[in-house]
């Protein structure tokens, strides 16, 4: 509960007075407070600083920027505050390894790391319960976040936050701002950054659940295997606007089907139950209402672990796994479609298609061949986001239509391909085409939100000759594209600019993309992190012209997998890492990319 803004105002200000802030010297601070050992460049007396400048202009803020000693830490305004109404000032808590004081096993390892920072971050954001200090805690994904970050050498924490600094109109408030730097800020290092503040148990149990689910996701090319969701899961969510668990007597817990249910070892709950979706090609079917959808939504969601109580914490996906949709309108630029789209009218090639207004089947063609080419593996097809024309045509509207007058060849007659020749799997919800029956490898079937494997009736049922005829035997290799640098400048006016507009929007230099139709954004500062991301491929060289765009990405994991630290390179901003799916997607949308020569097969 928010205390009373008197209350806490006044706790600040005697917390002020009665320590003195000193110059930390990496190793917490001497009961004696001599300055000897300090490093260069970090001041003292910010209370004293602060008061001084109460009633100056408030662009004075701006001599804070560096570091400042604190007790048990580091305080370090990053950027400051041009006046009220900009954006926050950032700063950040660095609190040393032995005023932290973790156990080596919460970050020895990087998922643990990542799990241990998540969950400060959190507990960082119930602490920091003030107007004037704004934590990026993030929602139920448990993401690498810029905002915390435990270092993998000793288990020192950062935290990083906005700080709107107070003010009396366009003048500095410094009593007011003394009690939010010296008074909230060390109150949320001793609250939320120290082991012995916390619940031990709660902590382990926290980065142990995630370990356990990045762990079931490792296994699953092991067991031939491209989802799993665990026995007991709860799938469905409160709205479409509240990703929280949905509650009361109607949630149905999953469970799985006895001819898919798969057990694996998990390193701290053991032995689990579920069901596991094989590779090849999984059609999920049903009636309307039924759960079809929410069960692909959370195979969709299941490439990222989520935090203890989400219901989906065991329910995941490889990480090679792209939602794939129709999306009107949006821009294709110099991609390979004519597995799907030839012998256009306009006599366009499709070998080399590109269009700044795509139609649905154009567009989910364009998104699925860019998907392929930046590595997916998997691919997940809801028929409500689809292009019905592009899934399926059926015999009556073959007998109707010549194939010579048709210029796209539906998903049903390349699927198989995709996983025999190319090594792609597909799980798509459809309800109302028995044509997939033909060419799935198992069928499941949800009814009243429970699944039941139906893959013998579905045979039995695609044996029944339709008169339909397949019309394409495989697909053929991916074409590889070489974006050019040139074309991925975030400069407006000599400025970069980089920002995110909720989370399905990217303003990226001169253009806004899209990105309304990447379903598998987990929230806003991701959208930032893709951005940075596409900055940091220019600024290292990774797209060069000469790099084929999945070389660059391959270029870009080996950023990604070092950690939030490389972006924070570029800026420090607050952000979520992003997959190379994402990050190419965003790319895909970008109205000025352009790309050099025509797409090549290897």
């Amino acid at each position: 509960m928010r205390r009373p803004q008197g209350r806490d105002h006044d706790r600040g200000r005697e917390y002020g007075r009665g320590h003195e802030y000193r110059r930390d010297r990496g190793h917490g601070h001497p009961s004696d407070g001599r300055p000897a050992g300090r490093p260069q460049g970090i001041r003292d007396g910010l209370a004293g600083e602060l008061r001084r400048m109460d009633g100056a202009s408030y662009g004075g803020y701006k001599s804070l920027l560096g570091s400042w000693a604190m007790p048990g830490f580091t305080l370090e305004v990053i950027r400051g505050q041009s006046d009220p109404y900009a954006p926050p000032a950032r700063v950040a808590l660095r609190v040393p390894a032995e005023e932290a004081g973790f156990p080596v096993d919460l970050w020895e390892s990087p998922v643990r790391r990542r799990a241990l920072a998540s969950y400060l971050a959190r507990r960082a954001a119930e602490a920091a319960d003030h107007r004037s200090l704004r934590v990026d805690a993030g929602g139920q994904e448990v993401l690498e976040r810029s905002s915390c970050l435990v270092d993998a050498r000793d288990g020192a924490v950062t935290l990083r936050l906005g700080v709107d600094l107070p003010g009396h109109g366009r003048r500095i408030d410094g009593h007011a701002a003394e009690h939010v730097l010296c008074g909230l800020l060390p109150k949320v290092v001793e609250c939320a950054l120290r082991y012995t503040a916390l619940d031990a148990d709660d902590v382990r149990a926290f980065a142990d659940a995630v370990e356990d689910s990045d762990a079931l996701r490792a296994a699953l090319p092991g067991l031939g295997l491209v989802a799993f969701v665990a026995d007991g899961a709860v799938l469905p969510r409160r709205s479409g606007v509240d990703d929280r668990p949905a509650a009361g007597g109607g949630v149905v817990p999953f469970a799985s089907p006895e001819e898919l249910r798969v057990s694996v070892d998990l390193p701290h709950a053991g032995r689990v139950t579920g069901m596991g979706l094989r590779e090849g090609v999984t059609l999920i079917v049903g009636g309307g209402f039924h759960g079809k959808s929410t069960l692909l939504r959370a195979l969709e969601t299941g490439i990222w672990d989520h935090v203890p109580g989400d219901g989906r914490e065991l329910v995941v996906a490889r990480p090679d796994t792209v939602k794939i949709r129709s999306e009107d309108g949006r821009r294709v630029e110099r991609v390979d479609v004519h597995a799907f789209v030839d012998h256009l009218p306009s006599g366009a090639d499709t070998t080399d298609f590109r269009t700044d207004n795509a139609s649905g089947s154009t567009s989910q063609a364009a998104s699925l061949c860019e998907a392929v080419e930046a590595g997916a593996r998997v691919l997940l097809i809801d028929e409500d986001t689809a292009a019905t024309n592009l899934m399926i045509r059926d015999a009556r509207m073959q007998a109707l239509v010549a194939k010579e007058r048709e210029p796209l060849t539906p998903f049903v007659d390349l699927v198989r391909s995709l996983h025999r020749d190319h090594g792609v799997s597909t799980v798509l919800v459809m309800g109302g085409s028995g044509d997939y029956m033909e060419v799935a490898d198992q069928v499941l079937m949800m009814d009243a939100y429970l699944p039941s494997d139906v893959t013998a009736r579905a045979r039995q049922l695609a044996a029944v000759p339709t008169g339909r005829t397949a019309e394409a035997e495989s697909f053929p290799g991916i074409a590889h594209r070489r974006p050019d640098p040139g074309s991925l400048d975030t400069s407006v006016r000599g400025r970069s600019r980089i920002r995110a507009r909720g989370d399905d929007a990217l303003t990226f230099g001169e253009h806004d993309v899209d990105l309304r139709a990447v379903e598998q954004i987990a929230d806003a500062r991701q959208v930032v992190g893709i951005g940075l991301a596409l900055e940091l491929m220019v600024r290292r060289g990774y797209v060069d012209g000469d790099r084929t765009l999945a070389e660059a990405l391959d270029l870009l994991d080996g950023d990604l997998a070092d950690g939030a630290h490389r972006l924070l390179a570029v800026r420090d901003e607050d952000f979520a890492l992003p997959r190379r799916h994402e990050v190419a997607a965003a790319l895909n949308r970008l109205r000025g990319l352009r790309v050099l020569g025509r797409p090549a097969t290897p």
